[in-house]
């Protein structure tokens, strides 16, 4: 795929910088499957790739490269029907005790109740930083993207262009920061229904087994490890590493925000009964949520 084709795929409200790089096109290229055996499949000439869950196995992939900052799209059309009890997992994450991750998981529903989107960022091993959202839309109907931009200063996790949870970079408060472990993008549908619908107590079904999830349209402009290694540092005092949301992107944060986050950690008193975690402090400036 083309820089210019990539062009499109950019709100207005993300830079990019020359040290990012355009990947995308195709699963086979891109993408290796790495567990479930037949129940992952590479497809339409390496232009659709799909994912099931039966009683025996999930199934998944990963990409063949690992990433350093930049922005990955991805397109899913979610496990339609009574899907409870299955969670569809794409995140980027790196290896190891200490590692680091960037969490999109689809938490499945009985027909008719909505998908719970969750959201956590991992820094050296430690996460417990949840954000859940409904989605305003049926993410079982129609393909639907979903992103991650990720640069020195913040990640934003963003759904057809619409910013829903902003994790700023708040390293001048003691709290780390993903920026030095590079990340493979990671996909998997498997079973969870000791925890996934409603704290465990809906089952899966396996009377509508298989399960099954659809992905498109990848798209990376970002650096590959061996890329900001290289050239990143050259860029690290240039203004346009300084990444924000403008006004409008803003606006539809706080949208979301308002009326889809049902659970943030920043809220939840009962959890961090000792105080919440530093980020969450609501007059710092490195965590965007409502007040």
């Amino acid at each position: 795929m083309g820089s210019g084709s990539a062009v499109k795929w950019l709100p207005f409200w993300w830079l990019v910088v020359g040290v990012c790089f355009v990947y995308g096109g195709s699963f086979y290229e891109d993408f290796e499957i790495t567990w479930g055996g037949e129940r992952a499949k590479i497809f339409n000439s390496g232009r659709l790739l799909s994912l099931s869950l039966d009683k025996l196995s999930g199934s998944g992939f990963q990409s063949k490269k690992t990433y350093l900052f930049g922005r990955i799209d991805m397109q899913l059309k979610l496990v339609a029907g009574n899907s409870a009890g299955t969670v569809t997992a794409y995140y980027l994450s790196s290896q190891g005790p200490s590692h680091d991750e960037i969490d999109f998981e689809f938490l499945g529903n009985l027909s008719g109740d909505p998908y719970i989107l969750h959201t956590n960022v991992f820094t050296q091993g430690k996460g417990n930083r949840e954000q859940q959202f409904y989605l305003w839309f049926d993410p079982t109907k129609n393909f639907h993207t979903y992103s991650i931009i990720w640069n020195p200063q913040q990640i934003i996790f963003s759904v057809d262009n619409y910013p829903i949870r902003e994790f700023r970079n708040a390293e001048a408060m003691g709290v780390p920061f993903p920026k030095t472990q590079p990340m493979r993008i990671y996909s998997s549908l498997w079973n969870a229904d000791d925890w996934a619908t409603r704290g465990g107590l809906v089952k899966t079904d396996w009377t509508n087994a298989p399960f099954t999830a659809y992905y498109r349209n990848f798209n990376a402009t970002a650096c590959t490890a061996a890329d900001c290694s290289k050239s990143w540092s050259s860029f690290s005092g240039s203004s346009a590493q300084t990444y924000q949301l403008d006004a409008f992107g803003r606006r539809r944060l706080r949208w979301v925000q308002k009326y889809f986050m049902i659970y943030n950690y920043c809220n939840d008193l009962k959890r961090f009964p000792q105080g919440l975690p530093p980020e969450c402090n609501h007059s710092s400036k490195f965590l965007s949520h409502p007040q």
